[in-house]
């Protein structure tokens, strides 16, 4: 199999993916934490790396290829040189308050036992009960005594579809709208830059985590080779669109790009937790974004941009862009009402396709699972009883290295 990215649909048999294994940064959610670092309840790391593992197995069994993160960050800093710059990028974005932070973080990643230990005490966070000599130099010393982390941890890391995105045979490195998951790009930054798996293989970057404003891999849909759909929602911001759109449409990636508005809340999030793609006519939605739902297309004509307001309703705009007569909306929990709310709250609009017509799913969302199973649609029940405290499906917790296409 090619080396590289290849990611041309959201449907096409799934061969290459990036997962990340759940650890410590999961136990650093409190009651008190928890709003700070995204989360709504507390979770259970024991039972979620039992979910987590029941995922990948799920993905393995089908053939795909299972990557981890924190083993691909790992092999990069295998090279002194990268290890060091990597902690030294790291520190500079862990919001320490003095050098003497600095210093001791320092000392305590280099003090793990292996490289994919760094990494997993990166992600893990650092309590600041860990640590046992702390000479108090400054104000800031005296003063945070109530302070729970000298690092905040990363508990979304698990999320694998944010920070970067693989999106044809480029990248987005993307720009997190939340400080507490900006560090995450980082790794992804090294795995494309350093990584064997890309070395003399062109990766274009359609985004990177230095631009200015805020997108997400949860927003960012690929419909089919020719048609990329990215969502205006509370992670990503209309400016940081325009940019995504220009670089994917100037190299002749994708014909058009379809921006989605929706409306922007805790609730919704991301365009995958209100509509994924699971087979080549057929979708999940939310019922509760149709109505306020606008779309625009953009499409390069000469040196410029065009950007136009659909005036059909979803459904017609998509079958129009895909060639089709029509398409199928399968409502979650079919329909307005308290199945919806519920099953949405609980990502039953976020599928993974392992194949046209073959998705992974949560298994509380009864509801839902049962209309996509009467569509024909083969489905992949995995528990969910902690994974799904964070607020994402399966799709946010894999990012997509290589598809074959759709024929």
């Amino acid at each position: 199999m090619e080396k590289g990215v290849r990611v041309y649909s959201e449907i096409g048999k799934l061969r290459k993916v990036i997962l990340h294994r759940p650890g410590e940064e999961i136990n650093n959610v409190s009651p008190d934490t928890m709003q700070e670092l995204l989360f709504d309840e507390v979770p259970y790391l024991d039972q979620a790396l039992k979910e987590h593992d029941y995922f990948a197995n799920i993905l393995k069994e089908s053939g795909c290829e299972v990557y981890y993160l924190e083993d691909l960050v790992a092999d990069v800093i295998k090279d002194k040189n990268l290890k060091e710059s990597l902690i030294e990028e790291f520190l500079d974005e862990a919001d320490l308050h003095t050098p003497n932070e600095r210093y001791i973080m320092k000392d305590i990643l280099l003090q793990q036992k292996s490289e994919k230990d760094i990494v997993m005490k990166m992600i893990a966070g650092t309590r600041m009960t860990e640590l046992t000599k702390r000479s108090k130099e400054t104000l800031a010393d005296f003063s945070d005594a109530d302070r729970y982390f000298l690092t905040v941890p990363m508990p979304n890391a698990y999320f694998t579809r944010d920070p970067f995105a693989n999106i044809g045979h480029g990248v987005a490195i993307n720009k997190m709208w939340s400080n507490v998951r900006r560090r995450e790009t980082l790794f992804g930054k090294y795995i494309y830059d350093y990584h064997e798996m890309f070395k003399d293989v062109e990766v274009p970057r359609w985004y990177d985590r230095t631009d200015k404003f805020h997108t997400e891999g949860g927003d960012q849909l690929i419909l089919s080779k020719d048609v990329l759909a990215v969502g205006i929602s509370q992670r990503t911001e209309a400016a940081a669109l325009q940019k995504l759109a220009e670089n994917v449409l100037n190299a002749g990636e994708f014909k058009t790009v379809l921006a989605i508005n929706i409306p922007q809340s805790h609730a919704f999030m991301h365009l995958d937790t209100v509509f994924t793609m699971i087979d080549k006519d057929k979708f999940t939605i939310h019922p509760e974004i149709e109505g306020p739902l606008v779309v625009y297309s953009m499409v390069k004509d000469g040196d410029k941009i065009v950007i136009t307001e659909e005036k059909n309703s979803l459904d017609k705009v998509l079958a129009h862009y895909l060639g089709l007569d029509a398409v199928d909306l399968i409502r979650c929990g079919g329909g307005l009402g308290i199945d919806a709310q519920r099953e949405q709250w609980n990502d039953g609009s976020n599928t993974l396709a392992i194949a046209p017509g073959e998705v992974v799913v949560y298994d509380r969302n009864v509801v839902t699972n049962d209309l996509l199973e009467k569509e024909g649609i083969k489905l992949h029940k995995m528990p969910s009883y902690e994974l799904s405290r964070g607020r994402g499906g399966p799709r946010c917790m894999s990012m997509p290295l290589y598809r074959e296409d759709v024929k």
